[in-house]
């Protein structure tokens, strides 16, 4: 058993590849040889690509299964507070022993050679899943699909493709069609894949190679429905129609994303004890997260503080609309991004219906965008914009000239992760 910490371990594997991404399957396949193919023993595989909705789609379809009295296992990344939230083993976070002899194994079985910190511990999950019995087995992509370290599951019971956008275009290519091409490659023979709603030029790629690998097709639009109706949501395909609550994930970005968890349910062929469960039990953090206690909210007691990871355009436009939909209230961001992102492209859907935005640098990432960079976008985008030290230097200048605002924390993943911590 290793004496070692999980953080020591982690930061061991950071050390392993020069690169933090290098899209290839070649390491993969070398260190699941090693490890005696982990990823052939794990439970049935639902693996799920796309670019939005991915982590708030795995959500509803564990709430689903487990509301049926199923259990899962569930990957995903990345985490936000601590690393053992990316593996979840028969529904529960894995324990710092487990992860600690896991990744010790890992760092055995690869010795020397270069390996992503992404690759290798993704076949970390592989072992902590192989070693525990689940009925199925939730694989999120990390970036694109056909060179993603998790596809190398040869035959998932199912694979699902969120909406596809444009994102992380210096991996996947500059047009949707081929990025769309690159989420696609999750798709396997004769295996049933869910998509979600597509531009019409993803979804021609998308049902393409779906037809070269005699993969059954059930496309939202075509093959299902999904909307709001009297509160309710409303599900239809060829089985029947579905009368709902509402998700517990808000916005109506998160009608569709349950309208993919509905379509895999259903082909899964589960029973309607995991539909409502689904809409009802499914949390996601930092997905439009009300934050209702912690350092930040006592320092801002009057004020409405809210939380959201999204980074790219297709996201802000979701917030946005769920902004628009919300009680008025004066509201103002606190705006964080890596400058890997299409920040204009983020910031205007956004500036349509706050007041101001407050730019802070990430800290900790080597990335980050400066304060100064980001609130010059902003300002672009139509912003007033202002520069701020912290987080919670930003709260004090919002909350001092009005303390009943709703203010939303925005733009970055890691920024989420960092309040999350800082808010215990």
């Amino acid at each position: 058993m290793s004496a070692l910490s999980s953080d020591i371990l982690l930061e061991r594997m950071m050390s392993l590849h020069p690169k933090i991404i290098d899209l290839t399957l070649d390491r993969m396949h070398r260190i699941l040889a090693a490890l005696d193919h982990p990823e052939r023993r794990v439970p049935p595989v639902i693996h799920i690509a796309g670019t939005n909705g991915k982590g708030s789609t795995l959500a509803m379809i564990r709430a689903g299964l487990e509301g049926a009295g199923l259990t899962t296992h569930a990957y995903t990344s990345p985490h936000l507070a601590r690393f053992h939230e990316r593996i979840r083993v028969a529904g529960e976070l894995i324990e710092e022993q487990a992860l600690s002899r896991t990744l010790d194994t890992c760092l055995a079985a690869n010795g020397p050679d270069p390996i992503t910190y992404f690759e290798i511990t993704t076949a970390a999950a592989f072992v902590a899943f192989a070693e525990t019995p689940a009925d199925y087995t939730l694989l999120e992509v990390g970036l694109g699909g056909r060179l993603d370290a998790t596809n190398v599951i040869d035959r998932p019971a199912l694979t699902v493709i969120t909406p596809v956008d444009m994102d992380h275009q210096q991996y996947l290519g500059e047009t949707l069609a081929q990025i769309a091409a690159e989420k696609a490659g999750i798709i396997k023979r004769g295996v049933p894949v869910i998509v979600g709603r597509q531009q019409d030029e993803a979804l021609e790629v998308i049902e393409a190679q779906a037809a070269r690998l005699n993969a059954p097709v059930f496309a939202h639009g075509q093959h299902w429905h999904v909307w709001e109706e009297h509160g309710r949501l409303i599900f239809q395909d060829e089985t029947g129609l579905l009368d709902l609550p509402k998700p517990a994930l808000l916005g109506a970005h998160q009608v569709e994303n349950a309208g993919i968890a509905l379509a895999a349910l259903r082909t899964l062929g589960q029973p309607d004890t995991a539909f409502e469960a689904a809409m009802t039990n499914a949390t996601w953090p930092a997905r439009m997260q009300r934050l209702r206690r912690g350092p930040l909210t006592e320092a801002a007691p009057q004020a409405e503080l809210w939380l959201d990871g999204g980074h790219n355009p297709h996201a802000a436009r979701a917030i946005a609309a769920l902004l628009a939909e919300m009680p008025k209230r004066p509201t103002h961001l606190i705006c964080g991004m890596l400058n890997t992102k299409d920040v204009t492209g983020y910031m205007e859907p956004l500036a349509k219906v706050a007041q101001s935005l407050h730019a802070v640098s990430i800290p900790g990432q080597t990335a980050t965008l400066s304060a100064t960079e980001t609130a010059t976008a902003a300002r672009k985008a139509g912003f007033p914009a202002h520069e701020a030290d912290s987080v919670a230097a930003a709260l004090a200048a919002i909350t001092a000239q009005d303390p009943q605002a709703r203010i939303l924390i925005c733009g970055s993943l890691y920024l989420a992760g960092e309040i999350l911590k800082q808010n215990g």
